[in-house]
């Protein structure tokens, strides 16, 4: 194993041949701006000064640097751009931690850091965002959003284009992990986002109103949703994915008192473990809007709840669901090569709205049994239509 010291040099030989490699490159140490990094000390003003600094230098590829062995205690804080440089990079190397709830008096409640308006930003690294929300989940919820009770948003990348995110490890958010929005040309990968299966709302990746966005190669345990893709999404790309534990992969929930559109949206080679559901579909009763060309393929299930499954009549409360005629249309659906076990007996589950249905649904492939040996499992379908081949358990309501 490598020691702490071997890794501090390979830390800067990494940033020396990064600079290297980018040509005029400047980097601009928070330790340098008066961080403290104990742990206990407030650093955020020091992280402010460092970021007003990066922002505004006119180097070819500024670097703002979190150096190892530190820990640094940063209140709810706004990176704010545009930046002069077209490309600006944070290399986190030690670790990040927000205060504890009882410390966010008179701080914005819906997010923790949040990165607005910073085309080209690259953050990468080593390091650790500890977002402490043990503190936050057996408490009394400060808002709600889409019926649910939630904390704040630990990471928010709003309108960042070309935003490239790598390498870090994101542990106990307070709500979601990790939050892309009206973005383009997002990547994201190789992280490993981690929360106890008990935690409420603690997405690992949410993507809204955002386009062209990747996302791969990543380990995702949360208490909910590992990735969920919202209403203004399209052109997403998700592959290389471990869930475990958590509730899945989900396009949506759509349709919460709006028009929601999501579409081409593609999700492959992504294992599921031990999650309460796989890969779903969920939409609100009384929408507007659809959901369409999206595909799942390559996916393997290892004891999931409920592994394939479009629900039309999400509502998470339990109380006063209603059954509308409008909703959200889903059409362009695929299931390609997917097998695994399931701990519940219905496996597959495509309950559509009883006055729009589901059209041009396909199941190819699709090979999903009891993890209890010998056990049955079956196939629901409400208004489902489309194609089924080689699929076991059988899907009667689609056509063979």
């Amino acid at each position: 194993m490598v020691d702490d010291t071997m890794e501090h040099l390979i830390l800067l030989l990494i940033l020396c041949m990064v600079t290297s490699a980018l040509g005029a490159t400047t980097s601009f140490n928070v330790m340098s701006y008066g961080a403290v990094g104990n742990g206990r000390a407030d650093d955020s003003q020091a992280f402010v000064k460092a970021w007003k600094a990066v922002c505004q230098a006119k180097s070819t590829n500024p670097i703002l640097y979190i150096p190892p062995k530190k820990t640094f205690k940063l209140k709810p804080l706004t990176f704010n751009g545009p930046c002069k440089s077209s490309r600006i990079y944070i290399l986190v190397s030690g670790m990040i931690v927000a205060p504890r709830k009882t410390e966010w008096a008179g701080n914005q409640l819906h997010a923790w850091l949040i990165f607005a308006n910073i085309n080209g930003l690259i953050v990468s690294g080593k390091g650790t965002i500890n977002g402490q929300g043990s503190s936050w989940w057996p408490q009394p919820c400060m808002n709600n959003a889409g019926g649910k009770c939630r904390g704040p948003t630990a990471i928010t990348f709003r309108r960042c284009h070309g935003l490239r995110l790598s390498g870090l490890t994101h542990i106990n958010s307070p709500a979601v992990h990790i939050l892309i929005t009206a973005t383009n040309g997002a990547l994201v990968s190789n992280l490993r986002i981690i929360a106890p299966g008990t935690s409420p709302n603690t997405d690992g990746i949410d993507v809204s109103s955002s386009t062209n966005v990747q996302i791969r190669n990543s380990f995702i345990g949360t208490g909910d949703d590992c990735i969920a893709i919202s209403a203004g999404s399209s052109n997403i790309n998700i592959s290389g994915i471990t869930c475990a534990p958590g509730h899945g992969i989900s396009i949506g929930a759509l349709g919460h008192g709006g028009y929601d559109v999501v579409e081409n949206v593609r999700v492959r080679n992504c294992t599921l473990r031990n999650t309460l559901t796989g890969v779903r579909l969920k939409t609100w009763q009384g929408g507007k809007g659809y959901a369409r060309k999206i595909s799942f393929e390559g996916i393997k299930f290892v004891d999931v709840h409920h592994p394939v499954q479009i629900d039309q009549y999400y509502c998470p409360s339990r109380v006063n669901c209603q059954n509308f005629t409008s909703t959200v249309a889903i059409s362009d659906i695929s299931y390609t090569a997917i097998t695994g076990t399931s701990l519940d007996e219905q496996v597959i589950d495509l309950s559509c709205s009883q006055s729009v249905g589901c059209t041009n649904i396909k199941l190819d492939r699709v090979y999903i049994t009891s993890s209890t040996p010998g056990k049955k499992v079956y196939a629901n379908c409400v208004n489902a239509h489309g194609k089924s081949s080689h699929t076991r358990p059988a899907v009667n309501c689609l056509l063979p």
